[in-house]
């Protein structure tokens, strides 16, 4: 039995949506632990719950009924002042769509989280500038999103995701907006940042390449997970996945 601690417990998690006189399940019954400093991806076919079940974990949403656990937290039970301060400094987030802020500057953008957190200005500037060197963006830290790749964006974007140490970093389609090889760039990346500073990553994603570096795969099927995969039952082929057992 392993002891290493587990960040993330989700329990009984069910969440319903209410469309007039239809109730819609999307989640019934998910019970999962992920362990600190693991790369996991979330996968699943459209309309699994897959991404719904990464908002829980994010503290985006709550549960209709059960549990999520962050550091043995009920983030369910903390008011809304509690879950910002949770967010702002134990979970990074990075989108599909980036979500930087287009009038501000690289360095602008990944300092945005450090001054919510109250870290004085001269510190912010100076962690942003090591965090843009960090992901590759050394000597872009005064160009504006228009002026930048996808690729650069989502660096940026992972830069901003790390600004105030998170336990956790949530990546909600990371390569989704990307081309072939910056999406592996990008997931290279997260797999680096994963084994050098012990950030766990949990991935929602569609994208079988995320299977190279993940160490664990959670698959989504009709609310429910379907299984949980260890890197070592995975064999990765070129265009596409097989189970190593028969």
């Amino acid at each position: 039995m392993s002891d290493t601690k587990s960040i993330v417990r989700v329990s009984e998690v069910t969440k319903n949506f209410d469309l007039g006189k239809l109730v819609v399940e999307v989640l019934k019954g998910i019970d999962l632990e992920i362990e600190t400093g693991k790369y996991v991806s979330i996968m699943g076919p459209s309309g699994s719950g897959k991404s719904t079940l990464f908002n829980m974990i994010g503290g985006l949403d709550k549960p209709t009924s059960g549990k999520v656990f962050i550091d043995e937290v009920d983030i369910a039970q903390l008011d809304a002042y509690e879950l910002a301060w949770l967010r702002c400094r134990k979970i990074g987030y990075i989108f599909q769509t980036f979500n930087l802020i287009p009038v501000m500057t690289a360095l602008e953008n990944v300092t945005i989280p450090m001054t919510f957190a109250g870290m004085s200005g001269d510190d912010s500037l100076e962690r942003g500038m090591e965090l843009l060197e960090l992901v590759g963006l050394e000597g872009r830290h005064s160009h504006r999103p228009s002026e930048l790749s996808g690729g650069q964006q989502q660096r940026v974007a992972v830069a901003r995701a790390l600004a105030n140490n998170p336990s956790i970093i949530l990546a909600d389609e990371p390569t989704g907006n990307l081309d072939l090889k910056t999406g592996e760039d990008i997931i290279q990346l997260l797999k680096e940042l994963s084994v050098e500073y012990q950030v766990t990553i949990i991935s929602a994603t569609h994208d079988y390449k995320m299977l190279n570096v993940s160490d664990q795969v959670v698959w989504i099927r009709d609310g429910r997970i379907d299984k949980i995969q260890e890197r070592s039952e995975l064999e990765i082929r070129t265009g596409g996945l097989e189970s190593a057992e028969s």
